[in-house]
């Protein structure tokens, strides 16, 4: 802030100017016509701060950006400048430093500064785990509701509810004990017989019709970025892209209800994708408590990639396997104390749920298991089949999935958000009700097929022809009976139902994850392996291929570990995950001993999805949306130089800034002809060589402030983007310069022309850059964008290189 006194030396007005900066001290005086500069910088290293007013002499006028709103924020649906942020913070964080000394008010906004962020990680940690926990334990709740009630406790589950009764509940399909009654009972019905089925069907489709148009209203009136997955977008949004409103409150709040209603509906998505879309809200919100997070994007996604690693531990009950998801998966700067910070924020996420007790199992999630036989060496065969099969359904789910939503997108069908969540949703529950396994929750289904089957499992899938004597004996091989066959046929009818279902509701206008469905598919395919070799292993247990392991009759198969393997095999084919996903897992399961064939189905599923299409359904969706986002997985392996992307082209005119020789209206006449979002400025037109960059938001904020504040501005005014005066002495009758040196970033990064693109891709995927001038001996030829540059690259790819919507 400057502070200005207006004195008379030798008979001319002068001002005197202090001003303070991050950094420096600079003390103006000026006498008559003469500008004398005394500039005292504490750090030596320091030569040119923004944001310092600089006045060039009497009469000049000068725009201190410190004082105009707006100076260093970005414009909706455009791409941050990482490095001009990380070096305001910086230079905020040096000011500090040197103040600490000063006084003990100083020192203690000092150490505020060092721990802000711990504090700041701490409160998303917290706020993530309630979050999760209400969400869990309202959907649960709610999906039960569609079936019955608790009479005695209406706000029950029906596992909650059924915990004072003496009886056990057997199964999952029906409740058994008294306390629980299914709508048939509540209208006065019998619980069994045609008569209850029918109210039971119909209750069902009901509940699901209620709780899928409330989730599609909610989204369409008050928050239309609360719908879908979300971790697309957050992808872009941790590489550096502002969407204003989609980490706000209302998005928050909406896609938690949403969110429970959704699931509730028995629609085929999953809860767990959008926790991440949930945390980062919650991290968006909360670094505004801390200005040093607020107020600069790019310090404000360290705290959103903390909180996406807190959003898929509270999922899956998983803190290790979120801090990696954070770091593989969407996270694009991940620096070393992010990942300390993400990894404290997804522990705390997790004890908080954890001492939630969502389930009532004393696990964070509803379908933990736990194996204890070890795994035959050959088995790796299968786990690996299962990881080629889960690649290639992985890859046809996508594709299907990308064709619908295309077609969403460019046919009328898109202009009614509201209706086509309803068909879906009564389809799904027509369709659903008659088979068990898709009229469950398909959480429930999961914990059914990663299950080991025991002496108290009485489910179809467990129906073997076993005589126990003792019920602490261990569990030994046997037939299958006739129960286990209708299982098998039940839950193929449900994979093919489930999967083509969730290509029609992955996208639709309502909170939607897929990481569920994704385990969903898998684990059914996993358990059907799993039979199978479990009765091969019956009828032939002496072959080599078991090395001996089932010749004593003991339980050498675990068709549930197959179940899991199966999981991670799909999920890994869809996101494309690898090590992130084999934590995920072993995490969930408490199974150290099968990370092996975890990490041999993942990778076989990666390289066939990577063989039959080149992008995950997350990276799919990104470019299906335009979103400007700069994959760092990618290579770039073209043979070109930066003279072949830079714009303009030959025979176009390069559109600049003169820094002593353009008036007002001249800038207010460039900024109406173009739309760029900056532009350099040179030394003049004759001598092109470049000076600094300026952006388009910052000059038209100077510009209205300078309107306001400044008397006697005109038309013809000069505007100046330096500190000496133009050449040519000003008349005594025109008017006096505006000076903007303050919002001229004067160390812009510069290449060649003749600089390989490889290198200038390498460029803006590491420094997170947001354009690079391009030179030739000193001279300015043109820009690259970050937009030219994925346009570049999808026409070296053979596609459409107008897909690239934003800036």
């Amino acid at each position: 802030m400057a502070a200005a006194s207006r004195n008379t030396v030798n008979g001319n007005q002068h001002r005197g100017f202090s001003v303070s900066s991050d950094d420096d001290m600079i003390d103006i005086t000026t006498t008559g016509t003469v500008t004398e500069r005394s500039i005292h910088y504490d750090d030596p290293g320091v030569s040119h701060l923004p944001g310092v007013t600089y006045c060039m002499g009497d009469g000049d006028v000068a725009a201190d950006g410190d004082e105009i709103p707006g100076i260093g924020q970005y414009e909706d649906f455009h791409t941050i400048d990482w490095q001009r942020d990380i070096a305001r913070d910086r230079m905020r964080h040096r000011y500090i430093v040197k103040r600490k000394q000063n006084s003990l008010f100083d020192l203690v906004k000092g150490a505020h500064d060092a721990w802000s962020g711990w504090v700041c990680v701490l409160l998303v940690g917290v706020t993530t785990g309630v979050f999760a926990g209400v969400i869990d334990i309202g959907a649960s709740w709610m999906s039960d509701l569609k079936h019955g009630i608790c009479p005695e406790a209406f706000w029950l589950n029906r596992e909650q509810c059924c915990w004072s009764s003496n009886e056990t509940t057997l199964s999952f399909d029906i409740g058994n004990c008294s306390q629980w009654l299914n709508w048939s009972e509540v209208l006065g019905q019998s619980r069994e017989g045609a008569g209850a089925y029918i109210i039971g069907y119909l209750m069902y489709v009901a509940w699901a019709l209620l709780f899928a148009s409330l989730a599609a209203a909610l989204v369409r009136m008050f928050a239309p970025y609360a719908c879908g997955s979300g971790i697309p977008e957050i992808k872009t949004i941790l590489s550096g892209f502002i969407i204003r409103g989609y980490l706000g409150k209302w998005t928050l709040i909406i896609k938690s209800v949403g969110l429970m209603l959704a699931v509730s509906a028995g629609l085929s998505l999953g809860k767990e994708g959008p926790m991440v879309h949930i945390a980062c809200c919650i991290g968006n919100i909360l670094s505004y408590l801390f200005p040093k997070y607020g107020r600069n994007e790019a310090k404000k996604r360290e705290i959103l990639s903390a909180a996406a690693a807190a959003g898929v531990s509270v999922a899956f009950g998983a803190p290790i396997g979120g801090v990696l998801f954070s770091l593989e998966e969407v996270s694009y700067y991940f620096p070393l104390k992010t990942l300390w910070r993400s990894f404290f924020c997804a522990l705390v996420a997790a004890f908080v749920l954890h001492s939630i007790n969502p389930f009532g199992n004393e696990h964070s999630v509803l379908f933990f298991v736990e194996y204890n036989n070890p795994w035959i060496f050959f088995e790796l065969v299968p786990f690996v089949g299962l990881g080629i099969i889960g690649g290639v359904i992985a890859a046809i789910f996508i594709r299907a999935n990308l064709y619908w939503c295309r077609y969403r997108k460019t046919s009328r069908l898109g202009q009614y958000p509201v209706t086509e969540v309803l068909v879906v949703t009564v389809v799904t529950a027509v369709i659903a009700y008659p088979n068990p396994y898709t009229r469950m929750s398909t959480s429930e289904l999961i914990y059914l097929l990663f299950r080991k089957c025991g002496v108290t499992n009485m489910d179809l899938i467990c129906d073997y022809n076993r005589n126990f004597t003792d019920v602490k004996s261990s569990i030994e091989l046997a037939p299958a009976g006739p129960g286990v066959y209708e299982a098998m046929w039940l839950l193929v009818l449900a994979l093919i139902f489930k999967l083509v279902l969730t290509v029609f509701t992955f996208g639709m206008k309502v909170p939607c994850g897929l990481f569920i469905p994704s385990l969903c598919f898998g684990a059914i395919i996993g358990r059907i392996v799993g039979v199978g070799m479990e009765q091969l292993a019956y009828n032939y247990p002496s072959i080599w291929l078991f090395s001996g392991e089932c010749s004593t009759g003991k339980d050498c198969i675990t068709p549930g570990l197959y179940s899991m393997v199966g999981a991670a095999a799909v999920l890994g084919g869809v996101t494309r995950m690898t090590v992130s996903l084999v934590v995920v897992m072993f995490e969930l399961t408490g199974g150290v001993r099968y990370i092996v064939p975890l990490m041999a189905a993942a990778m076989a599923s990666k390289w066939v999805g990577d063989a039959l299409g080149s992008h995950g359904i997350y990276d799919a969706h990104i470019n299906l949306n335009g979103y400007p986002f700069l994959d760092s997985k990618e290579e770039f392996a073209h043979t070109s130089l930066a003279a072949d992307v830079m714009q303009p082209k030959r025979n176009e005119t390069l559109s600049i800034l003169t820094q002593d020789s353009m008036t007002v209206e001249d800038v207010e006449t460039l900024m109406k002809e173009t739309e760029h979002n900056g532009f350099p400025v040179i030394v003049s037109r004759e001598s092109q060589y470049l000076v600094g960059f300026v952006l388009r938001r910052d000059l038209n904020l100077a510009l209205a402030q300078a309107r306001r504040a400044v008397e006697g501005l005109r038309p013809n005014s000069l505007v100046l983007f330096t500190s000496s005066s133009p050449q040519q002495p000003p008349e005594p009758s025109s008017p006096a310069p505006l000076v903007l040196k303050n919002i001229l970033d004067m160390a812009p990064i510069t290449i060649t022309d003749q600089t390989p693109m490889e290198t200038v891709v390498d460029m803006f995927r590491k420094l997170g850059l947001r354009q690079t001038l391009v030179t030739h001996n000193g001279r300015l030829l043109g820009v690259i964008t970050k937009k030219d540059v994925l346009r570049y690259i999808k026409q070296l790819d053979n596609e459409d290189p107008n897909t690239v919507l934003f800036n």
